[in-house]
């Protein structure tokens, strides 16, 4: 049988999906792109915020449609299930299977049951609304993390340290989705880091919803620096990061990990969410204004060439205009090189649900407008500085009309940061594709580079 798979949602989210398929590779299925060839279609979704929710749905019933056809089983996974099981299965009789995260432990177990008997497996179990009382969710096995099939080609594959989430930021709901953090093994990590790197991946990027957390339950403490160190002294990868860092946990012997080692990104990736005290305290954030600004002039100072990224939320219930201003004046003091930001959106089951002072939509997406346009002209202000540089780019494709390659720096993430076109200048199809070439930066747009091949 052929199965065709529809990834939706995060990276972490991704690795869960490569998983899945390496699970049904293992029982000889063939994978397939196109959707109209598969006799089974599995999405992994996302259940963050409502517009993945929605996305969500829509690809659902999208999907549903090729059941009229070749498609035998349509199988729904991921957190959007673990979110909403009972209501999804009431709604979308379409949907042959439904999987929580909680279930993953018997993943093959659920699908072979209902492929061999031909029904709908239902679990009983009812979605907890009680953060206490949110169980661990079943890591998944060793095997299974070393049988999973990259997805995104050898250029570049994610590395997840740990599950699940323990800060309970009041407006989030992946503690309630994926329960609490719990860090993998620092034996299997570094197994599956040298497995990666035998099947010729150039970059490693280390991922958890908070990496700084990595090892604190296992070992008592963070071991986040430690294990970018050991993975650092595996030779086939030229370029390592971790994303997701929270302030509270970025330490001094982590900075200078960065700082120090020629294999690690002088990336910090930095989710400060807001910079008022009074909406931080309201967020259950663990950092003050005066704590964030600190620690960024010490990345600052400690390493000059870095790139800083932060992700914001605007709207939040209660956030006055004030709030807000102090908000807007941070980004325009700290001229972030990479920012997200999203509007707060109102999350069943989570505490900031419940505030009093909800803020109106129209209200959120003006303030929203406004840090990503300052956003802009702050982007365009750091790039202009990097004109003239040399730099090594990673080659990873070629415009359609063979005009430019297209790659990334270093200190760019792939599918979020900006581009480095490199011109084509004869239009020769060269084979640089997967490889490493120095550059010389000589334009800019808002957020992309321009370059030529200097070697």
């Amino acid at each position: 049988m052929k199965v065709g798979f529809v990834h939706l949602g995060c990276s972490k989210n991704l690795i869960d999906t490569e998983v899945t398929i390496g699970v049904f590779k293992k029982h000889e299925f063939e994978i397939v792109n196109d959707e109209t060839k598969a006799d089974i279609i599995v999405i992994n979704t996302c259940g963050f915020i409502d517009s993945a929710k929605e996305e969500a749905i829509n690809t659902i019933l999208e999907m549903a449609e090729y059941k009229k056809n070749k498609c035998q089983y349509l199988i729904v996974m991921g957190c959007l299930v673990q979110r909403y099981y009972e209501g999804l299965i009431k709604a979308l009789p379409e949907v042959d299977l439904f999987i929580k995260i909680e279930e993953y432990d018997k993943l093959w177990d659920k699908i072979e049951d209902l492929m061999k008997r031909n029904i709908t497996v239902k679990s009983k179990n009812k979605t907890s609304k009680n953060i206490s009382d949110i169980p661990k969710m079943p890591m998944l096995t060793q095997e299974e993390f070393l049988n999973r099939t990259i997805t995104t080609g050898k250029n570049y594959a994610y590395l997840k340290i740990g599950e699940g989430c323990s800060n309970k930021c009041t407006y989030c709901a992946i503690p309630y989705i994926r329960g609490p953090f719990v860090s993998r093994k620092k034996e299997d990590i570094l197994e599956e880091a040298k497995a990666l790197a035998k099947q010729g991946i150039k970059e490693l990027i280390i991922i958890a919803q908070d990496t700084t957390k990595y090892g604190i339950d296992l070992y008592g403490e963070s071991k986040l620096a430690q294990l970018l160190e050991e993975i650092s002294q595996i030779k086939e990868f030229r370029w390592i990061r971790f994303l997701y860092s929270y302030p509270e946990g970025i330490t001094d012997r982590l900075i200078e990990v960065v700082a120090k080692n020629p294999k690690i990104a002088k990336y910090f990736d930095i989710p400060i969410q807001h910079i008022s005290d009074a909406i931080l305290k309201k967020m259950n954030r663990r950092t003050s204004k005066k704590q964030i600004e600190d620690l960024i002039a010490k990345i600052k100072t400690k390493i000059p060439n870095v790139t800083l990224r932060t992700s914001l939320i605007v709207g939040f219930p209660g956030e006055t205009q004030e709030d807000f201003k102090e908000l807007l004046e941070f980004v325009k003091e700290t001229k972030f090189d990479k920012l997200g930001t999203f509007m707060y959106s109102k999350e069943d089951g989570t505490p900031a649900a419940k505030l009093p002072k909800q803020i109106h939509g129209n209200t959120k997406k003006a303030r929203y407008n406004q840090i990503m346009k300052l956003q802009q002209d702050i982007s365009r202000e750091n790039l202009k500085r990097k004109l003239n540089n040399e730099c090594e780019i990673l080659v990873e494709d070629i415009s359609f009309d063979g005009k430019y390659y297209i790659g990334r720096t270093m200190q760019d993430v792939p599918e979020i940061d900006g581009l480095v076109y490199i011109k084509n200048k004869n239009f020769e199809r060269k084979n640089i594709i997967g490889k490493f070439v120095k550059c010389k930066i000589v334009g800019i747009s808002n957020y992309d580079l321009m370059a030529e091949i200097t070697n």
